[in-house]
């Protein structure tokens, strides 16, 4: 078993300072002390819970797994996760993909909230069992043996609404970067976009659409790209914040001004967006992932429905549109 000197040794640091991280104390440089937790993550270190377990024999612990620590809207969920288990005396354990199958199971833990694509439905399904709740926050399961229940953002109206604006005030070619094509997000997303278009008799020209997969970087080399074409959209769409802000990069670096020359609009409404003044979609983080840990208690006790929980979102227009 991974012990807290393999951490140590992991980490690059003293065992001393791995305590120090564990127990909360302030003398540990945040840097550090992300890498120490992140390691303890990956590598199912989570020893004050195993005491607790051990001791009782019944386990008020819950998991949440997560796939990407480049997103930062990851802090506001796992704030109001652990605000509402907090209120009900549940501890959290956070894990990427790679350490799940430690934890995931009912004689470790009460329950999941899973916000991973590496999963596949069917392992999901293969663990999700009276005895083990799961609620998904990136997909729907449609499955009546499954005990899951989802709670996720509904994308489609407000994408929706955000295109008719645009096209309201008279844009007519439009350009998409979208993210990974299997995630619910991205298939909804664009499914309100081309559908808004296709009402108001706009042609979208699917040469404009590029492919991307949430990060930054992803949007930077399609905007490359579509510089080359030399034939640039008046407003491009952007499945989300990080690839919207690299667009903007590609864009100030060759000389293209945004909202001048090109409008340009996010999904997400990350800290990052609201300081580059991007209009974008603002999702209840927060609030989110409150609900996903409420859902879940109330399967654990038998009182919660299995139906989705769809959250609202907002438009917030900001400089990046003109």
């Amino acid at each position: 078993m991974v012990g807290v000197k393999k951490i140590a040794e992991l980490a690059d640091v003293s065992v001393s300072t791995v305590s120090n991280v564990l127990n909360g104390r302030k003398n540990v440089g945040q840097a550090t002390r992300e890498r120490v937790l992140q390691i303890c993550s990956e590598q199912g270190y989570h020893p004050d819970v195993m005491k607790k377990y051990l001791k009782s024999g019944k386990s008020n612990t819950i998991v949440f797994i997560f796939s990407d620590f480049d997103r930062d809207f990851y802090l506001k969920i796992i704030k109001g996760i652990s605000d509402y288990l907090t209120e009900n005396g549940y501890d959290l354990i956070i894990c990427t993909h790679k350490s799940s199958a430690n934890f995931m199971r009912s004689s470790f833990a009460s329950g999941t909230i899973s916000l991973d694509g590496n999963m596949t439905d069917e392992y999901l399904i293969s663990l999700a069992k009276s005895a083990f709740p799961i609620v998904l926050m990136d997909r729907v399961i449609e499955n009546p043996y499954a005990n899951t229940k989802s709670v996720i953002v509904d994308n489609y109206p407000v994408m929706s609404e955000m295109v008719q604006v645009l096209v309201d005030k008279g844009f007519k070619r439009f350009g998409y970067i979208g993210g990974l094509e299997f995630t619910l997000d991205n298939k909804e997303r664009f499914a309100g976009f081309a559908d808004t278009l296709a009402q108001n008799d706009i042609r979208f020209d699917h040469r404009n659409y590029f492919h991307g997969n949430y990060r930054e970087d992803s949007g930077y080399q399609a905007a490359k790209i579509m510089i080359l074409s030399n034939v640039l959209p008046e407003v491009l769409v952007c499945a989300n914040d990080n690839m919207a802000i690299g667009a903007i990069k590609a864009f100030e670096e060759n000389n293209i001004r945004v909202p001048e020359d090109i409008s340009v609009t996010g999904f997400d409404d990350s800290d990052t967006a609201a300081m580059a003044g991007l209009t974008t979609i603002s999702i209840p983080r927060y609030e989110s992932g409150y609900l996903a840990a409420k859902e879940l208690l109330g399967m654990i006790n038998g009182t919660a429905s299995k139906e989705p929980f769809k959250l609202s979102a907002t438009i917030k227009w900001r400089k990046t549109v003109k």
